[in-house]
């Protein structure tokens, strides 16, 4: 039983540290509740955090499906960089306006938030990389293991940190918001620059790894596993 509580707390807290440095998800939850509200910033949380635990469960069960699929990702990360440039221009436009209840091209819409936070995390693929080794490690501690159980504890304490991560951009930045009386051209400049650093950042990630290196490095992989298969 004790196990099972550093394990939810665990998630919880490496889920949460992994939500604070500021990105174009939590970015996105504070300028939700600064332009419309609170409730909508959260249907985006719950959203977001949905597919996060997806992708822990994928990182859990689909190792090898992952392995085997590097081509899917790779051009999963190319449409990142895209999107998020275009969100970046997006916002930097909406900046020059003097218009000070203008929205980028991310918030004129009818979405619901919800769907806007599962789209946003979906396209995220580097959440993947980031649970299966934290995983691997917390496997390697015994800290969890392999069974329905540990999983589900896991799980919840990682959704639990993702949505207490966002509830303090979501709050923290309104309060700042305020506190500092920052204009709205202000709060889109702030987002342009997110956006267009984590397009920069994703750029140089696809870059530095092409699909060619991707293949190698899975073909070494999958013999690794039948070594070690072979092994026992």
């Amino acid at each position: 039983m004790v196990n099972l509580f550093f394990l939810f707390v665990a998630g919880l807290l490496i889920s949460f540290l992994g939500s604070l440095p500021l990105g174009t998800l939590n970015i996105t939850a504070m300028q939700i509740a600064v332009q419309e509200n609170v409730r909508r910033s959260l249907y985006y949380s719950i959203g977001v955090a949905l597919v996060e635990l997806i992708y822990v469960r994928l990182s859990l069960k689909g190792i090898d499906w992952i392995l085997a699929n590097q081509t899917v990702f790779y051009y999963m990360e190319w449409a990142t960089v895209v999107l998020f440039a275009v969100l970046g221009i997006s916002s930097l436009l909406v900046a020059r306006k003097k218009n000070s209840e203008a929205k980028p091209v991310l918030l004129n819409n009818q979405v619901n938030r919800f769907w806007l936070g599962v789209s946003m995390s979906a396209i995220n693929p580097v959440q993947i990389p980031f649970w299966f080794l934290w995983s691997s490690y917390l496997f390697s501690t015994k800290l969890l293991q392999s069974d329905a159980l540990h999983f589900n504890i896991y799980t919840i304490g990682i959704a639990l940190g993702t949505i207490s991560g966002l509830l303090l951009f979501i709050f923290g930045g309104k309060w700042l918001v305020k506190r500092i009386n920052a204009s709205q051209r202000a709060i889109h400049l702030a987002v342009a620059i997110v956006f267009l650093l984590s397009s920069a950042i994703q750029l140089v990630r696809v870059l530095n790894k092409p699909m060619q290196d991707r293949l190698k490095s899975t073909s070494f992989s999958k013999q690794s596993r039948l070594d070690e298969i072979a092994g026992k």
